[in-house]
């Protein structure tokens, strides 16, 4: 199978989104792919048992996607190996009155994981630069003080958000948050072939909306708004990477090969030895237990 590498992927320099592929040839079969996939995701849950040990990093994997990019079953199948004690899922859907009463980045940061751990944000703390930048108008429900209208949503509003969220992120990766931020690429084609499976099988209705439809209609203005916000917050400390989305298989084997490839660098994590009293007393302790 074709080899890939983190820097096929990582946003180090401005992008634009129409010349970026959807689409990833691995050079071998569905099966192939999907057998590769389980042996990293192994290999992830593993690392992440030695994380939990260390106890001294976080993960944070954010995933943003059009809709049908493949969010949900990327996060199944990805983190499928992990320990379910190691690894929560946070699906962000509109905010709720307890949440607007908050900064926009406050139910981010308590959903944040502890060291050892592993936090998914299924949509992310950037829907508050995308949804609401084609959407102007749902900043007022923010009570923000200095946001009267929406002539006031400007691009010195904008501004700041933007600064405001490399801020966060700056500020917890300094802390001990490793920050994976994954834009899943779809093509407008395979959107609208996914949308017609969504209503052409009857167990996939259920996942279709009319509010698909009305919010394809913007895809172009999503597209601006998304290739903006990778360009502004792809950091070192907290870089995008954009995964080819039109193939589910492949999307998730690069998006696992992404990160067991990068969390092998730190060469710190690894599990505490025990104390060396405790190793002097091994052969005690065992015969405690083997002659109760």
């Amino acid at each position: 199978m074709k080899k890939i590498s983190i820097n096929d992927f990582q946003v180090t320099s401005e992008v634009d989104l129409k010349k970026r592929s959807t689409t990833f040839n691995l050079d071998e079969s569905k099966k192939k792919v999907e057998k590769e996939l389980e042996d990293v995701r192994e290999k992830l849950g593993k690392l992440q048992d030695t994380l939990y040990a260390h106890g001294k990093y976080a993960v944070l994997v954010c995933i943003q996607g059009m809709d049908t990019a493949g969010k949900d079953s990327l996060i199944r199948e990805v983190f499928k190996d992990f320990n379910s004690r190691g690894v929560v899922v946070h699906s962000f859907k509109v905010p709720t009155d307890l949440e607007r009463s908050h900064d926009f980045l406050w139910r981010h940061y308590i959903a944040l994981p502890a060291r050892g751990k592993f936090s998914v944000f299924n949509r992310t703390h950037y829907e508050n630069v995308l949804v609401t930048r084609v959407h102007p108008g749902y900043i007022l429900g923010e009570n923000l003080p200095d946001v009267h209208s929406v002539d006031d949503v400007n691009d010195n509003f904008w501004d700041k958000r933007f600064e405001q969220i490399n801020n966060f992120e700056k500020t917890i990766t300094q802390n001990g948050t490793i920050i994976f931020k994954f834009f899943l690429h779809l093509s407008k084609d395979e959107q609208k072939n996914r949308l017609l499976r969504r209503l052409e099988l009857q167990e996939k209705n259920w996942k279709f909306s009319p509010g698909d439809l009305k919010e394809r209609k913007l895809w172009d203005s999503y597209q601006s708004c998304y290739q903006d916000a990778i360009n502004r917050t792809s950091k070192k400390h907290a870089p995008w990477y954009i995964i080819p989305a039109d193939d589910k298989p492949t999307a998730r084997y690069i998006t696992a090969k992404i990160m067991y490839d990068r969390l092998k660098q730190y060469k710190d994590i690894e599990e505490p030895e025990l104390d060396d009293e405790v190793k002097l007393r091994i052969n005690e302790f065992k015969d405690q237990l083997n002659n109760e």
